[in-house]
């Protein structure tokens, strides 16, 4: 068996591929019309055909129930959040945070309330905090992480 991707519910297919290709860089790799397959494996399907393919009713379809995300992650997170403040209509989960292990998130929603998660690429994290002056132990340390995962980090 294989996991080959997951699949979202949206209310507006064109506002979700706009959202989905400018926003976070996803292509469309097959468009069916009700459903649409993008770059990464998400997979976008209308609400309607979802519910005949369940067999529920539309009050049964909860959009934004907070209870999971989609995670992508961005070398150059500086940047991204300035597209992202750029974008109409974003409703943020939060603005950006440093976890205590360094990467910087961020949490807003799609259109149709789907949580999205962006972190910073966490080799990116590794090669700032030796950047900054802390030593491949101390990195660690400050990661939580093994020496080991600093090292593997650097070769990349």
């Amino acid at each position: 068996m294989e996991f080959k991707g997951t699949l979202i519910c949206v209310g507006d297919m064109e506002k979700s591929k706009k959202f989905y290709k400018e926003l976070l860089g996803l292509d469309v790799v097959a468009d069916f019309g009700a459903n649409v397959t993008l770059t990464g494996g998400i997979v976008l399907q209308t609400l309607e055909t979802w519910r005949e393919f369940i067999d529920k009713e539309e009050k049964d379809i909860i959009l934004g129930n907070n209870a999971v995300e989609l995670y992508f992650e961005e070398d150059d997170m500086d940047g991204f959040i300035k597209r992202l403040k750029a974008f109409d209509n974003i409703i943020f989960v939060h603005e950006l945070i440093e976890h205590s292990w360094g990467q910087r998130v961020i949490r807003f929603y799609d259109p149709d309330k789907h949580i999205i998660e962006v972190g910073e690429n966490i080799v990116i994290v590794v090669k700032r905090f030796l950047k900054s002056g802390l030593s491949i132990e101390e990195t660690a340390n400050r990661m939580d992480v093994p020496i080991e995962f600093v090292n593997d980090c650097l070769k990349e």
